[in-house]
């Protein structure tokens, strides 16, 4: 019987960027894997309509205990930012409400996630 095998990580494509080598397998990605338009570009087409409270509410005093802080890293906004006492920040306005921070926590109790308010939050439009 053989053992089995270690994965390997991807071969980076001709021309991609290259990643840390301390980055987690899991996390890598081949930016030049997408052919369409930038993030910045697709973003564009967006309007932020904020809500007067956050449709994401953070318990710092639960974030503390995490060891991951998987949001941070997860956020493809990056809206969630890690302070010095161990807790996580967050910025709702800019959110534009992929639900992946409520997917990637693993802390009970740590994210509140609800639609915002009727009219508020992400307005797609053509361009």
């Amino acid at each position: 019987m053989t053992a089995p095998s270690t994965p390997r990580p991807p071969v980076p494509a001709p021309g991609a960027p290259e990643i840390a080598n301390d980055t987690p397998h899991a996390m890598r990605v081949h930016v030049d894997a997408f052919d369409g338009p930038s993030f910045e570009d697709r973003m564009a087409t967006v309007d932020f309509r904020v809500a007067p409270t956050a449709h994401i509410t953070v318990d710092t005093d639960v974030c503390r205990s995490c060891t991951t802080k998987a949001c941070v890293t997860a956020c493809p906004a990056g809206l969630f930012v890690p302070t010095s006492d161990g807790g996580v920040l967050f910025n709702y306005e800019q959110c534009f409400e992929c639900g992946t921070c409520y997917l990637v926590c693993n802390s009970e109790g740590a994210l509140t996630w609800t639609y915002p308010e009727g009219g508020a939050g992400v307005a797609y439009r053509r361009s």
